[in-house]
């Protein structure tokens, strides 16, 4: 069997909320690596909007998400999702279930700012009946393809995390690509019993070459370059006789149903964030009007904070972001 593992993120252009990324991670046999998982796993989900009929919506979080239809497409298919794991969660209902789920230990340090200090108290508002079922049909329909989901992690960096490793490498996308590595090297380590592993990430930026963050991320790891074009960046990473691939693709998150997937748990999980830091400044004063973190509307809220609520101290570099 292989392990298949799909890497995205949300959030990393804002000035408010969190920068997050995950990783999805699915067992199959070889000769599905190459496969259309959207047409495999079609009783139970689906890349579109229409017909889904009771199925999982699995796109990019850009397309599953808008203002109209609000947060509840992301949730019912995160939810459901974790629900199919081998292992699915004991307890799912609040948003520190959520983040004990897909990144325990950030659990502590983010419920250190005041914003995220009631995390037990903020419902996730899901029908856990429906996720239930939904995530019951995705596990059968993928035995009947003699794959499993393994996994679902993120890594959760709010803006004081994000500001401290930022200020020590002085690269905001190196920051980024370090915690993606932390899930590519976890998912390594977590099945090292499978003889193969592919790892399919969303092309960061422009750029085209990354052996030498590999290198850097990797220490130990022989290294080859299999391709590197303006479509896809591959490489060929070996230790103590067990082998994995990375590959940096164009519009991963569209084309492949584990990066899609990945997408949508970032998105979520920062959205269940950002809910909860609203509802703290909300709560503070009523005339504040919430914000969803990005970098215009950022500015505004830290504006109206500061008129509205002259008293309130905070520290900035907890609660924003530095270019």
């Amino acid at each position: 069997m292989a392990i298949l593992v799909g890497i995205d993120e949300a959030g990393y252009g804002p000035l408010l909320g969190p920068l997050v990324v995950s990783s999805v991670v699915f067992e199959l046999p070889h000769d599905l690596l190459r496969a259309d998982l959207w047409t495999l796993l079609g009783k139970a989900v689906s890349a579109h909007k229409k017909g889904l009929a009771g199925r999982l919506l699995i796109t990019d979080s850009k397309k599953a998400y808008s203002r109209s239809a609000g947060i509840g497409p992301l949730r019912r298919t995160v939810l459901s999702c974790l629900n199919a794991l081998d292992e699915p969660p004991s307890a799912l209902s609040t948003a520190s279930d959520l983040i004990r789920t897909l990144c325990p230990d950030c659990l502590e340090r983010l419920t250190l700012d005041p914003w995220h200090a009631r995390l037990d108290d903020q419902p996730l508002g899901h029908d856990m009946t429906d996720a239930g079922i939904a995530g019951a049909v995705l596990r059968k329909t993928l035995a009947e393809q003699r794959m499993r989901l393994r996994a679902i992690r993120s890594r959760c960096m709010d803006a004081g995390f994000y500001n401290e490793r930022v200020e020590r490498v002085k690269n905001k996308s190196r920051v980024l690509f370090t915690e993606l590595c932390a899930l590519i090297l976890e998912a390594f380590t977590r099945d090292a019993a499978a003889d193969t592993m592919q790892v399919i990430v969303d092309r960061q930026g422009g750029r085209i070459a990354y052996q030498q963050e590999l290198l850097r991320m990797f220490p130990g790891f022989a290294l080859s370059v299999l391709r590197q074009d303006d479509k896809m960046s591959s490489y060929e990473l070996s230790r103590s006789g067990k082998t994995m691939r990375i590959h940096f693709c164009m519009k991963a998150d569209a084309n492949y149903l584990g990066v899609s997937l990945a997408s949508m748990v970032s998105k979520y999980l920062r959205e269940v964030m950002m809910e909860a830091f609203n509802v703290y400044f909300c709560g503070l004063c009523s005339s504040l009007k919430p914000t969803a973190g990005y970098w215009q509307d950022g500015q505004r809220f830290l504006k109206d904070l500061s008129t509205l609520l002259p008293e309130y101290q905070y520290d900035t570099r907890k609660m924003a972001r530095i270019l």
